[in-house]
């Protein structure tokens, strides 16, 4: 079983009484990481519950909580002692919530439970539990988690948004590559074959469209879906205009923002916030939008290198800190304001002028720290950027 970042945190949640809930994106390690958690359990007095299957589901779908509590001792608990019970995918029993408040209003049982659903976790699931549960995010991997799947044997230096090393460059260049190209999903990482991997990802997003519109959402169009996900492909890192979008597509721009409000809740996609200043109203309102993952944006044709880098940018910056972009009615942007102190810009070919336009943009929002961050290195020497790959 491989590490990820999350894992020491999580397990120090099981000492404490409250609900661990991780929520994230579907096939992105909530499993692993509740089947990590289980294994650190020493007691025998615990349970194990799937319920994607069929056979565990019902077990929650009845309203007496007698029937359920006799159906889990059934299952190997004994209520009369500590006992810790492990659901997966609680998304896909409607009255869960109150079930799991009850039992622990009353026993000394320790729940631990995954979602895929943002809106759920954080919406009803939240209301039932209230004071009772600790909600955990897990995304797809980081680069540098990405690199022990890989089973890349380093120590990486300090994270900093200082000038990368040039040798860090050399060695990191073809993961990060490969990175940007297909992902951070666990099983992508861990497939060595390019087709399988591309077969994987295609199946990732089908299996998300058909599962997840089923189980998570009232809309009855998979198909109409997937074109508002196509079409939002093409437009990672643009300001999302319902009204454009709507006469690109031909889709009601009321219907457009119930998906993309879906697709955000589902975690298949961003939105990024603008860093507002003043009140003057100079700047632009709208979010704009990335994909979660870059293996997924990248089963979509004609994307930009541009586009791919930015994308990936996003993603790995938001595992760092609270992130927002920059944009005045005249066109002038930064790309994204990391934690209302540090200004980025990315590029994929870095350039001294590139870096003198950010620094002077940053300064008139009364922001110093900056960092350009790029792809390619550059054939003039010029080298004061931050290669994409050291953000991990």
């Amino acid at each position: 079983m491989f590490y990820r970042d999350l894992y020491p945190e999580l397990e120090e949640s099981l000492t404490v009484k409250q609900v661990i809930a991780i929520t994230g994106l579907r096939r992105v390690g909530k499993t692993t990481a509740l089947q990590y958690l289980f294994n650190k359990v020493k007691s025998s007095n615990k349970v194990f519950l799937d319920l994607e299957k069929i056979e565990f589901r019902h077990i929650f779908n009845i309203d007496k909580y007698d029937q359920i509590i006799t159906s889990l001792e059934i299952e190997g608990i004994d209520f009369k002692k500590k006992a810790y019970i492990f659901l997966d995918e609680i998304q896909l029993v409607g009255n869960i919530a109150s079930f799991i408040k009850y039992v622990y209003d009353h026993y000394n049982v320790k729940f631990v439970v995954s979602g895929s659903s943002s809106f759920y976790m954080k919406g009803a699931f939240s209301e039932s539990l209230a004071g009772r549960k600790r909600i955990y995010e897990l995304w797809p991997l980081s680069f540098s988690e990405f690199l022990h799947f890989k089973n890349v044997k380093t120590k990486l230096p300090v994270f900093s948004l200082n000038e990368t090393n040039q040798n860090f460059i050399f060695k990191y260049q073809s993961f990060y590559n490969e990175y940007l190209q297909f992902g951070g999903f666990p099983e992508i990482a861990l497939s060595k074959n390019i087709k399988e991997k591309q077969a994987l990802l295609k199946d990732i997003t089908e299996s998300y469209i058909k599962f997840d519109i089923l189980f998570l959402s009232d809309f009855t169009n998979a198909d109409e879906l997937y074109k508002v996900i196509k079409l939002l492909s093409s437009r990672v890192g643009s300001k999302v205009d319902y009204t454009k979008l709507s006469s690109l597509i031909g889709i009601n721009r009321h219907k457009i923002k119930e998906y993309i409000l879906f697709l955000e809740n589902t975690y298949f996609i961003k939105l990024i916030k603008p860093f507002v200043t003043n009140k003057d109203r100079e700047i632009a309102l709208q979010s704009k939008l990335y994909f979660s993952d870059n293996g997924i944006l990248n089963t979509f044709k004609n994307i930009t290198s541009g586009a791919i880098l930015e994308n990936s940018i996003a993603n790995q910056l938001s595992l760092k800190g609270k992130i927002n972009y920059y944009a005045k009615k005249t066109g002038q942007e930064i790309d994204f304001i990391v934690d209302e102190k540090v200004a980025i810009e990315v590029k994929v070919t870095p350039t001294e002028s590139d870096l003198k336009t950010l620094n002077r943009r940053a300064k008139s929002i009364n922001i110093m720290q900056t960092a350009l961050v790029g792809l390619e290195v550059p054939g003039n020497g010029f080298n004061d950027f931050v290669y994409g790959g050291a953000i991990y």
